[in-house]
């Protein structure tokens, strides 16, 4: 039988061959979860060095042959093994919701910057941005919603196992909303029909398309949220939106429109627009 590091060794070659990126770390990545598998514990990364110069069990093997054809096809990591890191927790993911990305926490730290006692998350996808914010802030009151009953008990999951006490109600934005809320947050579709064939197979094969696009020209959901956003803001309230990195004029636009005070724009580590903050007059 091959040792773990012959198999992680034909397993990173698989996987450029099929174009993945960062099939070095994948493939380790993809063989820790394996040995999970196949232990049916959890195996620190340090300890991997002991099961890559042995030889592979059988099981262990086929677990990670499994595994490497999924990563082969292009279905992301997160899926794969389950779960994404966001912010400061583990956040279950399947392919119902978005996989959380590491430019979403500017959100995060954007809406921490000032107190609330209640938030709204409009397309709460896997609970990521909500479940975040109501862990920092413990006693707030807080709704997600979302179009996708599949993606509502994923949230509803994550919210449990962080030990988040949250709301979850399926809704097209707004609707069947009643009520006031401090912060309203959103990371909506933003991708425009004419961008879908330029996203990677990982993204454009394997997440949820209504999560991705509009079908039309990525400001949609904007247009909707900016609308409906005054009559469900506190006096004071903020909106808060995650864009694409082009929107930025846009969003802004549609938020001024909508009578919102202060529409400014924020960028994320590697420089690019990637919020839209706004606030409902006292």
């Amino acid at each position: 039988m091959p040792t773990g590091a012959e198999l992680c060794l034909a397993a990173q070659d698989r996987l450029r061959t099929a174009g993945v990126a960062d099939a070095d770390r994948d493939a380790g990545r993809l063989f820790q979860h394996a040995l999970e598998l196949a232990t049916g514990q959890p195996v620190p990364r340090h300890h991997l060095s002991d099961h890559l110069t042995h030889e592979a069990a059988p099981d262990l093997a086929r677990t990670y042959a499994r595994l490497i054809d999924a990563r082969a096809a292009r279905q992301p990591v997160a899926q794969i093994v389950g779960g994404r890191a966001f912010w400061k927790h583990d956040f279950r993911v399947t392919r119902d919701t978005l996989d959380p990305r590491p430019e979403t926490e500017t959100l995060i730290e954007a809406a921490l910057a000032e107190p609330f006692a209640s938030v709204l998350d409009l397309g709460t996808g896997t609970g990521a941005i909500l479940i975040s914010l109501l862990a920092e802030r413990p006693g707030t009151r807080g709704i997600g919603t979302d179009i996708s009953p599949a993606a509502l008990i994923v949230a509803r999951e994550n919210a449990d196992r962080i030990g988040v006490c949250a709301d979850f109600m399926e809704s097209d934005w707004f609707s069947g909303l009643s009520g006031e809320f401090d912060l309203v947050v959103s990371n909506p579709p933003y991708i425009a029909l004419t961008e879908m064939d330029d996203l990677s197979p990982e993204v454009a094969l394997w997440e949820p398309r209504q999560a991705l696009t509009d079908g039309a020209d990525g400001l949609s959901a904007y247009r909707a949220i900016t609308a409906g956003a005054p009559a469900h803001l506190a006096p004071g309230g903020r909106l808060i939106v995650e864009i694409g990195p082009s929107q930025g004029a846009a969003v802004a636009a549609l938020m001024a429109g909508a009578g919102l005070a202060d529409p400014h724009v924020l960028r994320d580590l590697d420089g690019r627009d990637r919020i839209v903050c706004g606030r409902k007059p006292r």
